[in-house]
């Protein structure tokens, strides 16, 4: 095998062109062979293989800066940069993370990169960097998987385009976002595509940029051409490669979306190895509830950033919703700010997107819809320590960053009962501007009868009435509270239990009728305690004689951690609450 003696792109510079196809089908097996067992980015990865090997052919790197955009496509890469084991053999995988990483290779992969769009702007900042110190080395940025239609790639290319020096983009048109792409740029690539790049009209010359195409983005021997070609060019340049997801695996070309990412699977049959434990799924419940109010509401309209399927929406829901569904491609910004829009003229919006994406479109929250006041409601999903736990993915940061925006009432349901509840206030009302946080893991039921009316702000509501402890449990800690009050009565302690429910304030009144009968008020929270929920607790507190605890994640970035150790190490496992409580009590 080839693959085993590249221990850098130095070693597959050593080959002759012919025999890079072998290569090219080496690191196929490889991608499939660490993907069919530890899950991960299929049909990216496998459809970038060849322009990936034919790059760090042609280009020398690593003096020569490569640049990936959401680096979902760079197991290749790492493959070709002295990480194979992690491919190859299985009791390595768990050793190299699913995106670029400078802890890994410090020098190839220039940036941690697991959001969108990011690239050209990065790479714009080595060009500048480049020509400052007088460097000659070539900067290639690649983008693709719908990345384009994000705001911040759009802001690259105005930059690289006035920078006017070497900087080498590589769009690779799969002709795909996560599902399908969405926005006008896609159909100037499809007219691109369709006229061999020859079309006037042409996105990338009208920003600057010399315009190279290539419809055959995975033969490896013509990439290699054409990369030669634009080595050392002198100005801004744009190499337009026509790939297809999912290349060389027929399960993944068949069904581009469904195999985007893809947990272990059976690499002959390409059937699903994981099995989960096939209980109930918040998000697609919500997602099933939605579609059936849109049938009784027309003005209700869910909108998503080119993540359908975050509530279950595939092909077949969407067909259904038709004109009430709406998908901005990956442009956070926008689907906000639409839904402000929406709002305001006097639609019923429901934007949905992960907690960790929801981060690139803080200033559209707090500028265009709550300094509007405009009653759109933010589905917030993921939001959990029991979530994504990627590196870049991780979602439990949401309670800080969107608690204090003023005119945003943050809403967190306990059971999918609640969540309904507050979901159909949400979309009905016409006062505020909504999030809600949708519980994450398993699904809670409860026969109780919720509030249909949350326009009274701040009012928390109290599950169990005790003395001397109040634990104030929120959204998705409600039932370990559950188990922490139990575990204290067992111990003769009779606490209060509070289901806080709004995210974004205090129930002042409830929280001095506390002072009355308790000395020690606990809050438990899913997400970081910097910024979190139960600051604003202890704040309150904070003159008075009453002593809190507050139970969350420490602030800190989190790579690939095993949630037990992750709660054993926060003091969040229930016995560990239970004993610093009665060690409060007793002090």
């Amino acid at each position: 095998m080839y693959i085993e003696t590249i221990h850098s792109p130095r070693d597959l510079r050593k080959l002759d062109v012919a025999q890079l196809q072998t290569v090219v089908d080496e690191v196929r097996a490889g991608v499939l062979n660490r993907v069919s067992h530890r899950g991960g980015h299929v049909g990216p990865n496998l459809g970038f293989i060849e322009a990936t090997v034919a790059l760090h052919y042609v280009f020398n790197t690593p003096d020569d800066k490569l640049v990936f955009d959401v680096s979902h496509q760079s197991y290749p890469h790492k493959m070709l940069t002295d990480r194979v084991n992690g491919f190859l053999d299985v009791n390595c995988m768990d050793s190299i993370s699913g995106y670029s990483s400078p802890r890994e290779a410090p020098d190839y992969d220039h940036f941690e990169i697991g959001h969108t769009s990011t690239s050209i702007s990065l790479a714009t900042g080595l060009q500048k960097a480049r020509d400052l110190l007088g460097g000659k080395e070539n900067v290639i940025a690649v983008i693709g998987d719908g990345s384009l239609s994000g705001g911040e790639a759009f802001e690259g290319l105005n930059t690289a385009s006035e920078l006017n020096s070497n900087i080498i983009i590589v769009v690779n048109d799969n002709e795909m976002s996560i599902a399908e792409p969405h926005g006008g740029l896609y159909r100037n690539l499809r007219l691109l595509r369709e006229t061999q790049g020859a079309a006037e009209l042409n996105f990338f010359k009208a920003f600057g940029f010399r315009y190279h195409y290539l419809e055959e983005g995975n033969n490896v021997e013509a990439l290699v051409a054409i990369f030669r070609i634009v080595k050392d060019t002198t100005c801004p340049t744009v190499v337009h490669i026509h790939t297809e997801k999912g290349y060389g695996y027929a399960p993944a070309k068949a069904n581009k979306e469904l195999w985007h990412y893809r947990m272990p699977f059976d690499l002959t049959t390409g059937d699903l190895t994981y099995k989960d434990d096939g209980g109930e799924s918040m998000s697609q419940m919500l997602g099933q509830y939605l579609l059936d109010e849109m049938k009784r509401d027309p003005k209700l309209v869910a909108v998503t950033s080119a993540v359908p399927m975050a509530l279950g929406f595939g092909p077949e829901q969407r067909r259904q919703a038709g004109p009430q569904f709406v998908d901005v491609g990956i442009a956070e910004e926008e689907g906000v700010a639409i839904v402000s829009g929406m709002a305001k003229r006097g639609v019923h919006p429901v934007y949905f997107t992960y907690a960790t994406f929801l981060q690139r479109t803080y200033d559209q929250i707090a500028q265009d819809l709550c300094v509007n006041g405009n009653p759109a409601v933010i589905n917030v999903m993921g939001c959990s320590i029991f979530g994504m736990n990627d590196f870049t993915h991780i979602c439990f940061f949401d309670i800080a960053m969107l608690s204090h925006i003023p005119n945003l009432v943050y809403l967190a349901p306990t059971t999918y009962e609640e969540l309904i509840a507050m979901e159909s206030w949400a979309i009905k009302q016409d006062k505020y501007s909504v999030a809600i946080r949708v519980p994450v893991g398993k699904v809670y039921h409860s026969s109780k009868k919720y509030d249909a009316d949350y326009s009274s702000l701040n009012r928390f509501k109290v599950t169990k009435r005790g003395e001397q402890v109040a634990v104030i449990a929120a959204g998705n800690f409600y039932q370990k509270g559950e188990c922490v009050v139990e575990a204290l009565r067992k111990d003769g302690i009779k606490a209060t239990l509070i289901n806080p429910r709004y995210l974004t304030g205090i129930d002042e009144a409830l929280l001095e009728k506390l002072k009355q009968d308790h000395t020690v008020v606990a809050t438990l929270e899913d997400g970081t305690l910097d910024g979190g929920f139960g600051e604003r607790i202890t704040r309150f507190y904070g003159p008075s004689s009453m002593r809190v605890l507050n139970f969350g994640v420490k602030k800190q970035l989190y790579d690939r951690y095993d949630v037990d150790e992750l709660l054993r190490e926060n003091h969040l496992t229930n016995e560990q609450i239970v004993e610093d409580i009665k060690h409060l009590l007793a002090s």
